[in-house]
């Protein structure tokens, strides 16, 4: 009776001790290393992630968007979206100068702002940011200004951006705002990254980084500048020239951290050169293109809400429908890569929010359930 229940004991367990090994198997230890230079921490990844594949996956829990329905869930441009603590969803549509609110069913509840150019109307609204202070916030390039909303949709204010050439921006946990502008001097243009108090008065500049546009040889797949804000106020960039690195750095403007990592040069193929020389050659006007051999060592990033970073390679998935994706936890580690065709989308409470196309075309925001099987 005793070897009988325990040969029954030994079955409900198996189960778990194949789950266990298997975690166990596709984790290996990190090789790399972090050391301390000149006070600053400098994390060196190998070109392996810790973890092997499977440690990734997405379960999509919601739709929402109709190309042919009520007008409450059509969508003419999406151009960003955001996602508040209520998990509120909201939808900055550029064609129609507004912003639609759906619940965390998926349920309209309201839109906001419309196409002009009055108190809180929008021309070409194009950035879109749901503050610690609990405002919608929304960069309208071409109006120049931007315009702060409530979580209810009434309208509180406009700061003006005339005096700088805004391109993006994000609000900390202080009500900060980070901008990145465009800066020119003399004959030189650049990239400046700032910070600026709730009334949009210049504090502090992070740095400067090459603009690399409007100029006489025009460059395909040219660097430029990739940054994001921590949920502890802290700013990661990079600038991928030559280097696969990326810093960060406080609110004040230390530098805490670089991250670098190995990896093998991406080439890029004689098709997509090809095919960038016929798109060009009618629109360069005396512009000399050139095409590098190889691509940058990586092209975009964004941080969960977790602060893992995730870096988009280069390197096409299989079905030609997404990019690889590097992943390094809050410390800089290479833990794991992974797939995902989704560019515009916002992490929050563990699920993924995406804007995508259907079968026709048309776009949808859908979300996912996000699940790490990382032991």
């Amino acid at each position: 009776m005793k070897t009988k229940t325990n040969i029954n004991l030994i079955i409900l367990l198996l189960p778990v001790f194949i789950i266990l090994a298997s975690c166990e198997q596709q984790k290996s230890e990190w090789q790399g290393t972090i050391e301390e230079v000149n006070g600053v921490t400098v994390v060196k990844n190998p070109k392996e992630p810790m973890y092997g594949e499977n440690v990734f996956s997405l379960e999509e829990e919601l739709t929402i968007g109709e190309a042919d329905g009520k007008e409450e869930y059509m969508f003419s441009r999406i151009k960003s979206i955001s996602v508040d603590e209520k998990e509120r969803i909201y939808v900055l549509d550029y064609g129609e100068g507004h912003i639609k609110i759906f619940n965390k069913k998926g349920d309209y509840i309201q839109t906001v702002g419309e196409k002009g150019q009055g108190p809180g109307e929008m021309i070409a609204p194009v950035t879109m940011v749901i503050s610690n202070q609990n405002e919608i916030v929304v960069h309208d390039r071409t109006n120049r200004r931007l315009n702060f909303y409530s979580l209810d949709g009434a309208f509180i204010k406009s700061l003006s951006t005339a005096e700088v050439s805004l391109v993006d921006f994000n609000i900390n946990s202080k009500g900060n705002i980070i901008g990145q502008l465009v800066k020119r001097e003399k004959k030189e243009q650049f990239f400046e990254l700032c910070k600026f108090d709730s009334d949009f008065n210049l504090l502090l500049i992070y740095g400067s980084f090459p603009y690399p546009f409007e100029r006489q040889t025009s460059k395909a797949f040219e660097s430029t500048l990739c940054w994001t804000v921590s949920k502890d106020d802290n700013i990661v960039y990079g600038y991928p020239d030559k280097e696969y690195e990326f810093r960060v750095f406080n609110s004040q403007g230390k530098i805490l951290r670089k991250i670098n990592k190995k990896y093998n040069p991406l080439k890029i193929p004689k098709d997509i050169k090809n095919k960038i020389r016929e798109q060009t050659e009618e629109i360069q006007g005396g512009i000399k293109l050139e095409i590098p051999k190889y691509y940058p060592p990586y092209n975009w990033f964004s941080l969960d809400d977790e602060d893992r970073i995730f870096v988009q390679a280069w390197e096409e998935t299989e079905d030609g429908r997404g990019y690889y994706y590097d992943v390094f936890d809050s410390e800089g580690k290479y833990i794991a890569k992974v797939k995902l065709k989704y560019f515009l989308r916002v992490w929050k409470k563990r699920k993924l929010y995406v804007v995508e196309r259907d079968e026709d075309g048309y776009q949808i925001v859908k979300r996912y359930k996000v699940t790490w099987n990382i032991g």
